[in-house]
């Protein structure tokens, strides 16, 4: 008992250390079906192989053996820059007429709106976690991989009698976290509380580059314009710990990037990974049925300068025929964005015998959000 409570000590003092550091932290990933179909809460739920990414201590709260291949994706189009881009490329500049000034000045003005950006984040890779007896082990080799696009300065257009020129640049941020992560658990107490570390080697592959605004393609032709990875490679450690009182409850907190992995751009800047701190809370009412919640908090920047993250995920789970069917609901906030409403989302699971197929996805009409994850997983 003494050396629990010891552990907790130490665990939460290291956590709290943490919480003040509130910058330049890239946003929380969303990694798997099953946490984006509850709005991206999975803090404290998580006890598969995805754990050594959401939080290395509910490795120990489970003794199965779970193997899966996961792979998710958010955008964000704040201002519909897709849609302007789209409506600028299609103007006709050789019409000086005052009816296409007023059309091209139209465009303008709405992609120079405040807030006009996008942002962007996906993650794949291959999870596997083990248990032997109150220990338990994990692995995941995976990429987690953020972007951002912005103006560069306000776009503007000129007209020589002739023709109209339209003028200003969309710029862009990218990095690859390419890591092979290895996680340890320890189980306290018939497992009530448990403590975890995961160590990455973390291959940072960032990215830095512009397009004209004239002449963009529908999809800011991301590849071509961002050119060539600039790549480093530094270590990531997360730690975390998760505590279950009861049958019903289960609260969870991660430290993800303790030591501030650093990577180099192709500008000459430094892609900086400060810590992020994430609690979790989940209730059981019943066995068939979680009710979850989520919060970052730390105020994590992203790759597009002045948009920053902090998030809050609610979800429900519900099981039908022992976990045959797992049905998901959730939404999520930024709650550094008051204008963003609750961003839906939905998953649906399936298992057949040791196999599960998991799906999700989300959608906001206005932020123009999209989300989309899938999974498929061994579990004995």
């Amino acid at each position: 008992m003494k050396k629990m409570m010891f552990c907790i000590r130490t665990v939460a003092a290291f956590l709290a250390v943490l919480v003040p550091l509130q910058a330049a932290a890239v946003e929380f990933v969303f990694v798997g079906s099953r946490q984006m179909g509850m709005g991206g809460a999975g803090v404290a739920t998580t006890t598969d192989s995805l754990a050594t990414y959401w939080n290395p201590a509910g490795m120990a709260m489970s003794k199965k053996f779970d193997i899966r291949i996961q792979g998710s994706g958010q955008v964000v189009d704040r201002g519909d820059v897709f849609d302007a881009l789209k409506d600028i490329n299609n103007l006709n500049l050789n019409d000086t007429s005052a009816g296409n000034l007023a059309r091209v000045q139209q465009l303008v003005d709405r992609i120079n709106r405040p807030g006009t950006n996008l942002t962007a984040a996906a993650s794949g890779g291959f999870y596997v976690k083990g248990n032997f007896g109150e220990h338990a082990l994990g692995f995941n080799v995976s990429d987690v991989a953020t972007s951002g696009g912005f103006l560069r300065s306000p776009v503007g257009f000129t007209n020589n009698g002739a023709n109209l020129t339209v003028n200003g640049q969309f710029a862009m941020n990218g990095l690859e976290a390419r890591q092979a992560a290895l996680s340890y658990a320890y189980a306290f107490m018939d497992r009530m509380f448990s403590i975890g570390v995961t160590g990455k080697v973390i291959q940072g592959a960032a990215y830095t580059g512009a397009t004209n605004i004239r002449g963009a393609s529908d999809d800011v032709r991301v590849f071509e314009d961002l050119g060539r990875a600039k790549i480093s490679t530094a270590l990531g450690i997360d730690v975390g710990a998760m505590f279950r009182p009861s049958s019903w409850l289960k609260m969870g907190i991660v430290a993800k990037d303790i030591n501030a992995p650093t990577f180099d751009a192709p500008n000459g800047d430094k892609f900086k990974l400060l810590p992020q701190v994430r609690t979790g809370l989940a209730v059981n009412p019943y066995n068939s049925l979680t009710l979850t919640a989520d919060v970052d908090i730390t105020k994590n920047n992203t790759l597009t300068p002045g948009v920053y993250s902090q998030v809050l995920s609610l979800g429900a789970e519900q099981t039908i025929l022992s976990e045959l069917l797992s049905f998901r609901l959730g939404a999520f906030k930024n709650m550094q964005d008051a204008k963003t409403p609750f961003i839906p989302t939905a998953g649906f699971g399936l298992r057949i015998l040791d196999l599960r197929i998991d799906i999700a996805g989300g959608y906001d009409f206005k932020d123009q959000a999209a989300l989309a994850s899938g999974s498929i997983a061994l579990t004995f």
